[in-house]
């Protein structure tokens, strides 16, 4: 199968794209990822995307492209493949088309993960990171620690990311909806998209999903 993942930040898509690929036996294809590998690769595209980022400009969508083109000819992409974050606007939409028109390829579904706004904010803004260790992660209402603010590992000090507050967030959504969410109609409009809630524990939500892609 042939997927394009999206939703909200804080839908959870990163977890569920691990995990619905690992059970269609298909590779995850993260932008994040596709970044990274280039860079540290440095391959052509790697080092235009580094050159614009240490620039602190946007990567141009002709250089994202290029990069998941790249990743879906790849050996372990031949039976399909899951994207997520990928495309992130209409524009990129229509290029992944032309790539898969032109490799004789198409989209299966169009996989859209709904939150209510509400709650996006919750599961975002509730999150505390130790200061001793980024890898150990709270939250105060879905995972609190036994002494609030203090690491139940370590014992260091736990801290909210600028990044994680209400207010970035909310700017994060608004980006969401201005940029990303117009592919959902784009999508639409093609017989794609399968919209499911994203509400619940992780392992329901991936039940939920798969349930709805083999329908």
């Amino acid at each position: 199968m042939r997927i394009v993942l999206v939703g909200p930040p804080g839908a959870g898509k990163g977890t569920q794209a691990a995990f619905l690929a690992r059970n269609l036996d298909i590779p995850h294809i993260s932008t994040g990822d596709l970044f990274r590998a280039n860079i540290s690769q440095g391959t052509e595209l790697g080092l235009k995307a580094k050159a614009f980022m240490d620039a602190g400009d946007l990567v141009p969508d002709e250089v994202t492209i290029g990069m998941a083109k790249d990743r879906m000819e790849q050996a372990d992409a031949a039976n399909g493949f899951l994207l997520d974050g990928f495309p992130r606007n209409v524009a990129q939409a229509e290029a992944l088309d032309a790539v898969l028109k032109a490799e004789d390829m198409q989209l299966d579904a169009v996989l859209d993960l709904e939150v209510p706004e509400d709650e996006v904010v919750k599961r975002i803004a509730g999150r505390r990171i130790c200061r001793n260790d980024s890898s150990h992660v709270f939250h105060v209402t879905y995972n609190a620690p036994k002494t609030e603010g203090v690491c139940d590992v370590c014992g260091g000090e736990l801290f909210q990311r600028d990044d994680d507050s209400e207010e970035t967030v909310r700017r994060r959504l608004e980006v969401y909806h201005t940029q990303t969410e117009p592919i959902i109609d784009y999508y639409r409009a093609q017989n794609l998209v399968v919209t499911i809630s994203a509400l619940g524990k992780v392992d329901e939500v991936t039940a939920r999903a798969m349930g709805a892609l083999k329908k």
